[in-house]
């Protein structure tokens, strides 16, 4: 982790024009004819291309398919969802009780996803989406209502900026675009690569905040195995087509970890490159990284053995899981490891106390233990039980010893 955060990470260098304006005038550009360049080739799960109408099929890019981890029932946010197709895609997979909001500056882009909603909503039976004017990094402005109050008022002198100013952040309080920690996964497909260096931070910051505790960010995004040069930052050209914005692979995940996310994990990374410019290699790769980690933990005399095969681990608050020992945790981090539906499971066994001790009368645990926890402090000081043989069906036929 150190390694990278010592090395510079060009992409965060100013460019001497407005990527933003590069990225929407090459978007719009897409939108009404099809751009080929802008696609990494990618297979989606054809049974949910077979309802999409042929123009959002081709006049859609990406580099991943971020919607085959998400489930039946969730709310899903996709940040640039451009023409609609992972967005189309996502309201078949979470079905009627779910519902997906896309994102996206583009007005033209807008109008081509909002053009089938309702053809769409007939074919699979109900009506699950919206597509909102945002833009990713900023997910609490609704650019549509902003809009509207400058319509009514226009900005004639410097000093009405401000007022425009004071509006926007009134509109973030009041009527945010996506209220905080009100969606389960946060998916992207080739576009936080696209956003300003200077707004980077921000846009991880977004993505932290609207999730839901235990909600997960599924990115698909370009990323390099070197920074990118100057002269690559530098064109217009690159920046709009996914090369110049760029994420250094290993400076990916870690802002992903700098914005407060556990259970960071690369789910898929091109083998080949999609590009190589200047000799350095851009692929596609899709990230998983989970939410709800923060807050105090307490002691509830729980235990996980790390099942292997690495002889130890050590997680995103520095605390270390041995092969097979009996490693004590406190009561938020058993839940994050134990959970279902979380990253960890189907790696420790979890090691609950005979006798429970009540939330309320829990002590607090020690953030910073990573030690083995004692078998008695598992089964109580005065646990006396004995065990034979006669009493257990350990060696019953359908639980064979032999």
């Amino acid at each position: 982790m150190t390694q990278s955060k010592n090395r510079p990470n060009l992409t965060q260098t100013a460019t001497p024009y407005n990527p933003e304006n590069a990225v929407l005038e090459r978007y719009q550009g897409g939108a009404r004819q099809v751009e080929a360049a802008l696609c990494c080739p990618t297979e989606y799960e054809a049974n949910y291309l077979k309802i999409l109408p042929r123009e959002i099929l081709e006049k859609d890019y990406g580099c991943g398919d971020p919607s085959r981890y998400v489930n039946p029932g969730e709310t899903v946010v996709d940040l640039g969802s451009g023409a609609g197709k992972i967005c189309y895609i996502l309201a078949q997979k979470v079905g009627a009780e779910g519902q997906v909001i896309g994102v996206d500056f583009n007005d033209e882009m807008l109008a081509l996803a909002r053009k089938y909603q309702g053809e769409i909503a007939e074919k699979i039976g109900y009506q699950n989406t919206r597509f909102v004017k945002g833009k990713i990094q900023d997910l609490a402005l609704d650019l549509e209502k902003a809009q509207a109050w400058l319509t009514e008022h226009p900005i004639a002198e410097i000093e009405q900026v401000s007022h425009f100013e004071a509006h926007c952040d009134r509109l973030r309080r009041e009527a945010p675009l996506i209220p905080d920690n009100s969606v389960d996964v946060v998916v992207s497909n080739c576009v936080l690569n696209l956003v300003r260096p200077q707004d980077k931070q921000q846009l991880f910051a977004e993505i932290y905040r609207v999730l839901k505790r235990g909600g997960r960010a599924v990115i698909s995004d370009i990323v390099c195995d070197e920074d990118p040069t100057p002269e690559i930052i530098n064109d217009p050209e690159l920046w709009s087509g996914c090369i110049a914005g760029a994420f250094r692979e290993d400076a990916f995940l870690n802002m992903f970890e700098e914005a407060g996310f556990y259970g960071i994990e690369i789910l898929t990374r091109q083998s080949e490159p999609w590009q190589v410019v200047a000799g350095i290699e851009f692929r596609s790769v899709t990230l998983q990284a989970f939410k709800g980690k923060e807050g105090p933990e307490w002691e509830r005399n729980q235990a996980v053995i790390y099942k292997g095969p690495w002889k130890e681990v050590l997680d995103d608050d520095g605390h270390i899981y041995r092969r097979g020992d009996r490693m004590a945790v406190g009561h938020k981090t058993f839940q994050i490891l134990c959970d279902r539906n979380g990253p960890y499971h189907p790696h420790v066994i979890p090691v609950e106390p005979y006798e429970t001790i009540p939330l309320e009368n829990a002590k607090e645990f020690d953030s910073q233990r990573s030690t083995t926890r004692h078998p008695r402090e598992t089964k109580g000081l005065e646990y006396r039980e004995t065990f034979t043989p006669e009493n257990s069906d350990c060696c019953a036929p359908e639980n064979s010893c032999g």
